[in-house]
């Protein structure tokens, strides 16, 4: 499977769990969008170092090819996400109590 593949797998399944499983409504929240662009300023920083030193590469043969700060735009589907999984899973265990 590309990874291409995956991160579109990936970001359908944390629309799903957000808005239907855990119901926590981030994604139509103003306040989920500004901290992410906040998130997604630095994860931009931090794939240009990580893949313009060699640190991590990719095979061309599993990512549609475009790049942002020399990481492949992948990297940008999988960092949502991440952060929008674990921000809701935050919101449905503090709803829960799970926090005291």
């Amino acid at each position: 499977m590309s990874y291409t593949l995956l991160t579109l797998v990936a970001i359908a399944l944390t629309v799903a769990m957000d808005m239907k499983v855990l119901r926590t409504r981030l994604l139509t929240r103003k306040v989920f969008w500004t901290s992410y662009a906040i998130i997604l300023f630095f994860q931009v920083i931090t794939n240009w170092w990580l893949t313009s030193n060699l640190i991590v590469s990719y095979s061309e043969d599993f990512i549609i090819g475009a790049r942002i700060a020399a990481a492949p735009i992948e990297d940008l589907g999988f960092g949502f996400a991440l952060v929008t999984n674990v921000m809701a899973l935050w919101v449905y265990w503090g709803r829960r109590g799970s926090f005291r």
